[in-house]
């Protein structure tokens, strides 16, 4: 076989590979954010560490994190109050208000707690995450 015809040996451009979201979890993001009130148990791998919380919608992640700005103390925190509505309102600008409705892109959990290695585990009230880097997942939370 010459090197022309082997596919080992002929010149190639590298191929550029970029993670793709996992269509299932894209989808159950989307259900769970048709209602604020809605939290279901979920496990995350993401980076290679464990992370496991309440799946919440977006809505329910913006809510939780302009509460928690609300205790920040010390110079400009009145300028924080407002800042989860203004993010939304530049999104929605960028995005359009009457372009079709995209799959989630990123994920939001409550009560997150995560697990790497022979630390201690990591407990966050809110965590957001873009739903790229997640490479697994599974309904329920380790026993």
């Amino acid at each position: 076989m010459s090197a022309d015809h082997d596919p080992l040996h002929q010149n190639s451009a590298p191929i550029v590979t970029e993670p793709v979201p996992d269509l299932q979890l894209q989808l159950l993001v989307r259900l769970i954010g048709q209602d604020a009130k809605a939290a279901l148990p979920v496990t995350l791998t993401v980076g290679g560490s464990f992370l496991h919380g309440d799946l919440i919608s977006h809505e329910a992640w913006t809510t939780g994190w302009a509460d928690s700005l609300h205790g920040v103390d010390g110079p400009g925190a009145q300028l924080l109050e407002r800042f989860p509505q203004q993010v939304d309102e530049v999104v929605e600008d960028r995005q359009g208000r009457h372009t079709p409705r995209r799959l989630p892109q990123w994920i939001h959990l409550r009560d997150a707690t995560g697990v790497a290695g022979a630390g201690g585990p990591v407990v966050m009230p809110l965590w957001r995450g873009r739903l790229t880097d997640v490479s697994g997942w599974s309904l329920g939370r380790p026993k």
